[in-house]
């Protein structure tokens, strides 16, 4: 089955402190005032914050579900993600919380060992 839209939405929203705000014309998913999903506007890709140096590795191992918006991604560490690649949505969710992870406030992190102790 795959993830949509709503989905994004769904899970981006359970996460502690989390609001939709629209910016670039398309709706954004922010924690402590930084984005960390971004939906595409066609609603077939999310923008997620991810380390530069991790981004090679993750588009090289499976290019179907990870990619690069040239020109546009090059200097950021956001990768984009195809939503019918996902096998899940709980895959879905994991891909969000290491976003939410990396954009959140270290006191709303510690606030929330349940995100950060979980299996990979």
């Amino acid at each position: 089955m795959a993830t949509t839209a709503q989905d994004v939405r769904l899970i981006a929203l359970s996460l502690p402190d989390s609001t939709e705000k629209p910016a670039w014309g398309m709706p954004t998913f922010r924690v402590g005032g930084k984005i960390f999903v971004s939906l595409a506007d066609d609603d077939t890709s999310i923008g997620v914050k991810c380390p530069k140096e991790e981004r090679a590795e993750l588009i090289a191992a499976e290019p179907e579900k990870f990619f690069l918006r040239t020109g546009h991604d090059d200097n950021y560490a956001w990768i984009r993600v195809r939503l019918a690649a996902l096998r899940s949505a709980e895959e879905l969710r994991s891909i969000l919380i290491d976003s939410w992870l990396q954009a959140a406030p270290e006191r709303l992190i510690a606030a929330h060992p349940e995100l950060t102790d979980r299996a990979c």
